[in-house]
């Protein structure tokens, strides 16, 4: 049986769910295709927006061939095959067959080179879809013959509206009573992916008993939670003596680190995992009340590395015995989970257009860098200005002595 996103998949504009600003009424992509008659474009965003789908739908629309190529698997052979199979099949007058070629920042210079010709007399019409941005990854001779065509993110409206249409029209979820009772944690693990979030809506249906399935943000988080790997050497006492050591070094106790440490080495522990647990420990617990924990951390990782063991054993003492000893201080910790959680509970906010690099015209034609103030050029070398995304950011950025600004 098909997976629910391509059970899901639109077959028409009017079930295609966002992108309005290409394909709504009135719209550039919307007026070529009801035109009959479209150009070569590359279609740039994120994964599970929609490219692949508006490929089809544009193809399905004209009733023209469609060759389709994965730059993953394709070379210049299968291009040139594909274009001259194009050419043979081609009627007079009719508009050029499509051909499709996913990931296409993939290809390399010459198999790009070997689009080149076929595009410039449209033996076919070319339409690319690409996650990275095409002022990189494509050569500038194609993409100056292709319209770029940027898709965004799905909002929440959009999720919402395709996970209500699922629910109510997929052959197999209608065969469940489905009740959407919290959404929240759903489209925050989506991402703005409508591939993703329909992944998702079956792993929980799939997941769940026969009858109803009620979903909840809490079901969502426990079926997706990645469970973290637990050292067992030999057991739960294994994993327990690692934590003392951690806690000991936290602690302030080098005698009890040392302790510890002597376990895991008489119990046969890699040397270079105990080296890897004292560089995050002189990172989380130390951090910047004693930035020089951390090269010393480093230092007995590589001397570990560099003359093995049992000698290794010393400079890995030391570390330990600095670090135990060392002030504590764990805000850098704190600040980046934080950080990670807030990211967790927003999702992919775009990047202000005004700090996004620009250097390529056409970047600079869709206004990245546009309004940014290079700080060293004021007073101070500081100036307020938005580094936050446009709906995080409630206040300036900080001010020059690392406060922030009322």
């Amino acid at each position: 049986m098909e997976p629910l996103a391509e059970r899901m998949r639109p077959r028409t504009l009017d079930d295609y769910i966002g992108q309005q600003h290409l394909v709504g009424e009135g719209a550039v992509l919307r007026r070529m295709i009801d035109s009959g008659r479209i150009a070569s474009f590359i279609l740039w965003g994120p994964p599970g927006v929609g490219k692949t789908t508006l490929a089809q739908i544009i193809a399905h629309r004209l009733e023209t061939p469609f060759y389709t190529l994965s730059a993953v698997t394709s070379g210049v052979k299968d291009v040139r095959d594909v274009i001259e199979r194009a050419q043979k099949g081609r009627f007079f007058n009719s508009a050029s067959p499509i051909l499709f070629i996913d990931e296409i920042h993939r290809f390399s210079k010459s198999q790009q080179d070997s689009l080149l010709g076929a595009v410039e007399k449209g033996t076919v019409t070319l339409i690319g879809a690409t996650t990275e941005n095409p002022s990189f990854e494509v050569i500038r001779p194609l993409l100056s013959r292709c319209q770029l065509y940027v898709l965004k993110p799905l909002e929440k409206d959009d999720l919402l509206t395709l996970l209500h249409r699922a629910v109510a029209e997929d052959t197999e979820l209608k065969k469940r009573h489905i009740d959407l009772h919290e959404t929240d944690a759903l489209l925050r693990y989506s991402g703005g992916d409508a591939r993703k979030l329909l992944n998702i809506l079956e792993l929980i249906v799939d997941a769940a008993p026969d009858g109803t399935v009620t979903v909840t943000d809490r079901i969502v988080e426990e079926r997706l939670q990645q469970n973290p790997l637990a050292y067992d050497k030999d057991g739960e006492m294994h994993y327990d003596i690692i934590s003392a050591f951690i806690k000991s070094i936290r602690g302030s106790d080098p005698e009890a680190a040392l302790y510890w440490m002597a376990r895991m080495i008489e119990g046969g522990e890699d040397p270079k995992f105990i080296a890897r647990r004292v560089v995050i420990s002189a990172a989380e617990d130390i951090g910047l009340a004693n930035p020089n924990a951390l090269l010393l951390a480093n230092a007995a990782f590589d001397a570990v590395t560099k003359i093995g063991w049992p000698e290794g054993r010393i400079p890995l003492a030391e570390a330990v015995v600095y670090l135990a000893r060392s002030k504590k201080d764990n805000s850098a910790y704190k600040a980046i989970n934080e950080a990670l959680e807030l990211v967790r509970r927003t999702g992919n906010l775009p990047v202000p257009l005004h700090l996004r690099n620009a250097p390529t015209k056409l970047m600079k034609d869709l206004g990245y860098s546009d309004g940014y103030k290079y700080p060293h050029d004021y007073p101070g070398h500081y100036v307020e200005q938005q580094y936050m995304p446009d709906a995080l950011s409630l206040t300036p950025g900080p001010s020059p002595n690392g406060e922030g600004s009322d």
